[in-house]
């Protein structure tokens, strides 16, 4: 027969078996920290409806559908007295989604389009831009009284036409605006609209020059222009643009453009009409690096083989000289301090700062090493291919022992000494006890800290542009790269974000991708090494 304790054991586990989890205890309580928590969840609701409405596009409709569904599953876990766990991941969440799963994302779409210097937006943009590029004044056209009017930041032309006032802008065709004044023959006063002084629109000139207001919503209408800011003419393109074939034909020469497929028009010669738009190209972009194209094949085979050395051998010799010291300084000497202070201080300066400071002691003319220290020689350090490497190692190793010779020293003082008392008295010597237990010690302790080095060092973008620019270059001026350019280089170059060359996005997020890819792989076989040392400890 059962006890009464044993039966008071059975009540209290079936109870516990029901019982349900504990409740957000600010939920349905009106205290300081529902009302500090209903304030914050006003603010991220209030900017999570202004995102929605700035996407509410064709083109960003993925964009308001993700962001609608964070606002929602966001709401439901703060005013939900069973979600306790999730109100602490949640931001870390959001943060993860945006910042990276998406920005990884986008870069490989991207990657896989021709977005870049001539295939910016879509076809109808295309279509617009070469019709308004190719424009010229429409033979014996009136010339219209115009006044430049201006509504917040958007210019736009009010003209005369036939006693009626038309107003419109570069988004907006041509529309009567009835309620405008007109004295003397010129528009005083344009209701919503600032009307600009001739002061005014000189110090717009260019703005306002550049200015095509369409004459109604068919683009091979032509358009609006001004060259003095009074007077407005009617301009029409060469070019005319057959919705229904999907042609553009020039009016003077009869040649006909069709869509090539591949993000242009194109003749039936071969030629292509200056204005793209943006095209899926599958794998073009890759093959292009690794052949397709010669012209880049070439530098993209040399740049990948020198990110490798260069992280490589910039990990391992800060590492050896860092632990090197750490070495020598383990030891109890006179100055200990101040010398390991001394060991840091290259650490402590910002890194750009350096690499411009050697910059300019390795110029060839003027720097410090070649008139002070070479007595006047004439080497040229960052114009010669292997010197220009070496000066790279150089200053990395500069900046990078100071980090290595900290985690070393760390690593050295958090061996056990009974470890090492063991190993003497059974005979070891010192370097066998190095060798055998300290190494494999320190290794398993600064393991991922190499791997994350390498990581860095292998996007090492500062050093590169800061010292080298990536030079000297490989002569084809087609194509903006140099010897010293890493991966991450490249990437900033053929964005042609710095203007030095043409913009092809698709080809820099490829190899942007790339970068992702490598680093990834050799991060994950690196740690699973280390973590079979580990094992083996």
């Amino acid at each position: 027969m059962a006890t009464l304790m044993e039966l008071d054991e059975v009540r209290s586990a079936k109870k516990s078996r029901f019982r349900l989890p504990p409740k957000d205890p600010d939920v349905n309580r009106w205290g300081p920290g529902f009302v500090v928590k209903l304030v914050l969840m006003a603010l991220v609701n209030a900017f999570g409806v202004y995102v929605l409405f700035m996407s509410f596009t064709k083109d960003s409709w993925g964009i308001f559908a993700v962001m609608l569904a964070l606002l929602i599953f966001t709401d439901w876990i703060y005013f939900s007295g069973r979600t306790l766990p999730l109100k602490y991941i949640i931001p870390g969440l959001t943060f993860l989604l945006i910042f990276q799963i998406y920005t990884v994302g986008y870069t490989m779409y991207v990657s896989f389009t021709n977005y870049g210097d001539g295939h910016n937006s879509t076809k109808a943009n295309a279509v617009t831009a070469l019709l308004m590029q190719n424009e010229n004044r429409v033979p014996d056209s009136p010339t219209y009284p115009l006044k430049v009017i201006k509504h917040g930041g958007e210019l736009g032309f009010a003209i005369v036409d036939d006693g009626t006032v038309m107003i419109g802008s570069s988004e907006t065709p041509l529309h009567a605006e009835p309620n405008a004044v007109v004295s003397d023959g010129k528009i005083t006063e344009v209701p919503g609209w600032e009307i600009l002084t001739m002061n005014q629109i000189v110090q717009q000139q260019q703005e306002v020059v550049d200015l095509r207001v369409p004459v109604s919503e068919d683009p091979n209408a032509g358009s609006i222009r001004t060259t003095d800011g009074s007077t407005g003419f009617q301009a029409r393109s060469v070019l005319n643009w057959d919705p229904q074939a999907d042609t553009m034909t020039n009016i003077d020469t009869g040649v006909v453009y069709r869509d090539n497929g591949q993000g242009q028009f194109e003749s039936d010669d071969g030629q292509t009409l200056p204005v793209g738009w943006r095209v899926g190209v599958g794998f073009d972009n890759y093959t292009k690096a690794f052949g397709g194209d010669s012209k880049y094949s070439g530098p993209f085979y040399q740049v990948l083989l020198w990110t490798f050395a260069q992280a490589l051998l910039s990990v391992a010799l800060t590492f050896l000289l860092g632990l090197f010291l750490a070495i020598t300084f383990d030891k109890k000497v006179k100055g200990q301090k101040i010398y390991r202070t001394l060991m840091i201080l290259p650490y402590a300066i910002p890194g750009f700062i350096s690499a411009l400071i050697f910059a300019g002691m390795f110029n060839k003319s003027y720097g410090f090493i070649n008139q002070v220290i070479l007595g006047g020689a004439q080497v040229p350090w960052l114009q010669d291919p292997w010197l220009a490497k070496f000066a790279i190692l150089f200053v990395n190793l500069w900046l990078g022992f100071p980090y290595m010779f900290l985690i070393a020293t760390g690593a050295l003082q958090s061996v056990p000494e009974d470890v090492t008392e063991a190993a003497k008295i059974d005979g070891a010597s010192a370097w066998r006890q190095w060798v055998s237990i300290k190494m494999p010690l320190v290794l398993i302790a600064t393991a991922p800290l190499l791997i994350s080095s390498f990581a860095f060092n292998f996007n090492n973008f500062t050093l590169i542009y800061m010292l080298t620019g990536g030079g000297p270059s490989f002569g084809d001026p087609s194509v903006p790269l140099g010897h010293t350019d890493i991966l991450i280089t490249m990437v900033y170059k053929m964005s042609g974000i710095d203007g030095g060359a043409t913009k092809d996005f698709g080809l820099a997020s490829a190899l942007s991708i790339l970068i992702f890819i490598i680093v990834g792989t050799i991060s994950a076989i690196a740690f699973r090494q280390t973590r079979k040392l580990e094992e083996m400890m």
